[in-house]
């Protein structure tokens, strides 16, 4: 029986997922850089070796930003598909997800009858609502990324963030800290301010409970808290939130393979 894996490659991240018989068995997850076709190889490579198996014994399905750089692929698949299908290993009774990348927002609406797409929205035009907008968010601030949600937690108070273009937005942030707003109002402010644009997206599509709320952003507390008092209900998040595209990709693989 072939051994099945998924490739989520990102604009920041690159994740990969090894599936066998349906389960999760080993995954990798590094950063994307420049050179996805690079970082892809070697991961697919590092988890081969890892698990002792040979490339003619495994089906690779790529998915995500970069998916079309891997020539390794025998197949790809849309990350909106992929999404859905991830989320469904975690949660099987998923009727809608949110998926916060580096370079895009998604709301997706999925069939509680099929489990398949319905509806969804993408905001990828702009870098507002994203990984990367609370990057450049959190050097603005001089902030490690792994400690910005905490800190947007730790004030009772949100300064406003009015601004939906990234350079200007760092700009407001910066104005609002020479005047004197706490890091930690400011950083609440900007969290909220993701929040509250890509709950607006979702509201758009009928998203509803159950939703999942996935991608390397779903790691961050504070805009899940916040995800959650702009929608008005409890949102789920995955043990791996980042890998739910990479699991899709390789459960969907699987599935077209035993037909």
């Amino acid at each position: 029986m072939k051994t099945f894996i998924g490739i989520d490659i990102g604009s920041l991240a690159t994740k990969i997922a090894l599936i066998s018989d349906g389960k999760l068995i080993d995954h990798r997850t590094e950063r994307s850089t420049y050179d996805f076709k690079r970082i892809g190889h070697n991961l697919f490579n590092d988890l081969l070796k890892k698990n002792n198996l040979n490339k003619d014994k495994v089906f690779l399905m790529s998915t995500g930003y970069g998916r079309n750089t891997i020539d390794i692929a025998d197949d790809r698949v849309t990350e909106i598909t992929a999404h859905a299908k991830g989320t469904q290993y975690f949660f099987p009774d998923v009727h809608s997800v949110i998926d916060i990348g580096g370079q895009d927002s998604k709301a997706i609406v999925i069939s509680k009858k099929t489990g398949n797409v319905v509806d969804f929205q993408m905001n990828d035009k702009c870098a507002a609502g994203t990984g990367r907008f609370l990057e450049v968010m959190a050097h603005a601030l001089e902030v490690p990324i792994d400690q910005f949600g905490d800190l947007a937690l730790k004030s009772n108070k949100s300064a406003s963030i009015s601004s939906t273009c990234t350079v200007f937005a760092e700009s407001e942030v910066i104005s609002l800290f020479a005047r004197g707003a706490s890091k930690e109002e400011i950083a609440s402010g900007i969290h909220r301010s993701i929040a509250r644009r890509v709950a607006g997206m979702a509201k758009r599509i009928g998203v509803g409970p159950k939703l999942v709320f996935c991608g390397g952003v779903a790691k961050n507390p504070a805009v899940k808290k916040y995800l959650e008092e702009e929608l008005g209900y409890e949102v789920e998040t995955p043990e791996f939130p980042q890998l739910t595209g990479a699991i899709g990709a390789a459960l969907i693989a699987q599935e077209h393979n035993s037909n």
